[in-house]
């Protein structure tokens, strides 16, 4: 039996789908994995903002489109990529246990994001990650910065820039852990939606592809997730929007935090919310629209 898999080509993409192909060998030995690996758009295209070419779902459109197409049977993406939109008849029922979701602050030049000197240039390419940088320390600048993991490293060696942000979770399964100077907290850095989630897509009525990866879900990871991505498509937010939330679940309670912020840093509007487990989706969509009213029709205005 044969288990096509599309993914994105990059070293992290690739890495994250060889897990998960090797999880699914371990209960299923006979299952045969083939990957599809596809450059998406978003990969090919690194010297513009993620804001003028579309947005991260070029990263996952065209991987999607395999499944479609039936040039595969299941695609693997991190969920922060993932939009709050899926093709008809393409459904996520799988997520793998969440990594650690905080951001990883890299830098030859300062332990710590606060102890950058004033005129520090920090390279990044998330709108998120600017907002609250600026917002915190207006003394500093912030450069575009895109490119993999290595070529962000490699750039911060050259110098190009004083200092970045990269997600842990993907340094960790690259085993670059290292790499991280210091980790931000979320108190000073909210991190994305469903950072540092795996998830996984099929066609809705591909009832083999259901079965081998109903045992891969992890259902803390897949209910906090799920919260997070109500609190999104409430504020129908995109990367052009920076917007950060991360829930976290204790026992039968989920607490929610979220933030929408303008990119140049000049405002920051944050939600604080706890709900039993059970009503974790509807605590995301009433944070998600506590947001939007506050912010009121002009906050994002010039940036989308």
């Amino acid at each position: 039996m044969k288990l096509r898999i599309a993914t994105r080509k990059s070293e992290l993409a690739l890495t994250q789908t060889r897990w998960i192909g090797a999880r699914i060998r371990e209960r299923h030995p006979d299952v045969e994995i083939e990957e599809v690996a596809v450059v998406t758009r978003g990969d090919e295209i690194l010297d513009m903002p993620l804001t003028s070419i579309g947005g991260k779902g070029l990263f996952v459109t065209e991987v999607e489109q395999c499944i479609v197409d039936g040039r595969a049977d299941i695609a693997v993406h991190s969920m922060k990529d993932v939009p709050t939109w899926l093709p008809d008849g393409i459904v996520l029922p799988c997520m793998l246990e969440r990594e650690d979701p905080r951001d990883a602050f890299i830098c030859n030049k300062a332990p710590n994001l606060a102890a950058l000197p004033a005129g520090s240039v920090v390279g990044t390419s998330s709108l998120r990650r600017q907002a609250q940088i600026l917002y915190r320390r207006p003394d500093l600048k912030v450069a575009a910065f895109r490119g993999n993991v290595q070529t962000r490293m490699k750039k911060l060696e050259e110098g190009v820039v004083d200092a970045t942000l990269l997600a842990l979770a993907g340094l960790k399964r690259l085993g670059m852990a290292d790499a991280a100077t210091n980790l931000m907290e979320p108190e000073d850095m909210l991190p994305a939606v469903a950072q540092g989630a795996i998830g996984v897509t099929c066609r809705e009525n591909d009832e083999n592809a259901h079965q081998l990866l109903a045992p891969l879900n992890h259902p803390e990871t897949f209910t906090a997730a799920s919260s997070e991505r109500a609190l999104l498509a409430a504020l129908d937010g995109s990367c052009r929007t920076p917007i950060a939330a991360l829930a976290e679940i204790t026992g039968s309670q989920i607490r929610l935090r979220g933030l929408i912020a303008r990119p140049g840093g000049g405002g920051l509007i944050e939600t604080d919310r706890y709900e039993s487990v059970a009503g974790a989706e509807a605590l995301g969509r009433e944070a998600g629209e506590e947001l939007k009213r506050r912010a009121g029709p002009g906050f994002f205005k010039g940036f989308q």
